[in-house]
């Protein structure tokens, strides 16, 4: 069982899977403020527009701009909210899958610099491609 849980949280915390679950989450959040921007203005408009009757939708239902306006920063709120709550929880994540981690060792020299004219030579070089100065 112990093996399982490793390896599932292996897959849980790839970074593609987590960046596929925020891309769904905020998606989804985004649908609201289509849903929102189309129920409170363009079906409104377009009803208004095949009826005739200004204020008026299809419905006989009164319609205002200050309660669609309303209705439509609702939801751009609710979307700043979740997103920001989803940026916190994986920069938490994140920091958290840093603790346990070493930091990376420097990688081992590839060049070496030349005693006689300073200048960069690779590390298994016998002679100086610079100054033809032999190297000990």
């Amino acid at each position: 069982m112990k093996k399982f849980l490793e390896d599932f949280k292996k897959f849980a915390l790839r970074g593609n899977v987590l960046d596929m679950a925020v891309g769904v989450i905020i998606g989804g959040a985004f649908t609201g403020i289509v849903t929102a921007l189309t129920a409170n203005f363009i079906n409104p408009l377009l009803s208004m527009i095949m009826t005739g009757t200004p204020g008026v939708d299809a419905n006989g239902v009164a319609w205002t701009a200050g309660a669609a306006v309303s209705a439509f920063l609702t939801t751009v709120i609710n979307f700043i909210i979740t997103a920001f709550v989803l940026f916190c929880l994986i920069r938490g994540m994140n920091k958290l899958m840093s603790i346990g981690k070493k930091p990376a060792a420097p990688a081992a020299p590839t060049t070496k610099k030349c005693p006689y004219c300073c200048s960069e030579i690779p590390i298994e070089a016998t002679r100086c491609g610079h100054c033809t100065s032999e190297l000990k």
